[in-house]
């Protein structure tokens, strides 16, 4: 199939997944570039349609869309138009995937796209075993983070819960370590020691975590650091404490 204007109507309706309220609806979300693509197919991704510059023969089938520049650019949102762009289906988690996990990270209320495409590729490079996004957490799907992602998007599972009650009758049995600036009865990094079953929480650099899961917590976690450096990039403070502590 070949498809070269910007006006075509599956152009324009793979265009609208670019927003949150269309990716809900339709199931499915946006893969940029061969990299990401090649590694959904291995992963067994469902790819609805694949789209690709004219004249590029790294893809077949019937999904495959040989198309122009601009309609990349008018399907992505990325600076400079990719190559290729692939319509995935997403994939469907939910709270019975993480039954046997032991190395769980929860993010609560993190607004930044890129910051949790980097913290789910860091997941996946230092074992955790899920994610859970808690509260009003920027959509998993958006277009940054996938990019961010960088292919481990459908590596790790992850859910989103959105009441204490749940999270409690799933980690009950669980260390539940709050990450925290100084203070009282907080352990410094070096100085910790996980058990077998532990939820790691952060909050967004914004707000930190809540008073809820601060309550829920049964230990409080800092990095140490300098006294001069107020604080660290969520995503680096991830990748800190979790590699120290699932090392």
């Amino acid at each position: 199939m070949k498809i070269t204007s910007v006006n075509n109507e599956l152009v324009k309706e793979t265009a609208k997944l670019l927003k949150n309220k269309y990716r809900e609806e339709a199931g499915c979300f946006l893969i940029e570039g061969e990299k990401g693509i090649n590694e959904a197919i291995q992963a067994g991704l469902v790819l609805r349609y694949i789209f690709t510059e004219e004249n590029t023969n790294s893809y077949s089938g019937n999904n495959v869309i040989e198309t122009t520049e601009a309609v990349l650019s008018k399907i992505s949102d990325a600076k400079s138009a990719p190559k290729v762009v692939a319509v995935a289906e997403q994939l469907k988690y939910s709270a019975e995937d993480l039954r046997n996990a032991k190395k769980v990270l929860l993010l609560e209320g993190i607004k930044d796209a890129g910051n949790l495409g980097t913290i789910l590729r860091t997941s996946v490079a230092f074992g955790v075993d899920g994610i859970v996004l808690y509260g009003n957490t920027v959509d998993l799907y958006n277009p940054k983070c996938v990019r961010s992602a960088v292919g481990n998007l459908w590596k790790i599972p992850v859910i989103s819960i959105n009441n204490l009650v749940e999270l409690e009758e799933l980690f009950c049995g669980f260390e539940r370590v709050a990450t925290l600036p100084k203070g009282e009865n907080v352990v410094n990094l070096k100085d910790y020691v996980a058990p077998e079953k532990v939820l790691i929480m952060f909050g967004s650099e914004a707000d930190g975590l809540s008073d809820e899961l601060k309550t829920f917590a049964t230990k409080n976690v800092t990095i140490e650091m300098d006294p001069t450096v107020e604080s660290l990039n969520l995503s680096v403070s991830v990748a800190v404490l979790v590699y120290t502590i699932l090392k």
